[in-house]
């Protein structure tokens, strides 16, 4: 169980990495070109890129899930 858990906190901290990331892309920011949802946000590819980050998070959670349920 000991090396179960520090790659349990990994798997748990890239999902929040991701998860906030994702949040991060979508906020509205003074930015050189406008996203492809029609305003400035901090990311320009700011629907698909949160979309890949939202899969991203959902990947590692259920990665998280799967190897440790016992």
């Amino acid at each position: 169980m000991g090396k179960k858990r520090p790659m349990y906190k990994f798997l748990l901290g890239l999902t929040i990495v991701f998860t906030l990331l994702a949040i991060i892309t979508v906020i509205p920011m003074h930015a050189s070109k406008v996203c492809r949802a029609g305003y400035m946000a901090h990311c320009s590819f700011t629907p698909i890129s949160t979309l890949i980050l939202i899969c991203c998070s959902a990947v590692t959670c259920i990665i998280r899930k799967r190897v440790f349920s016992a």
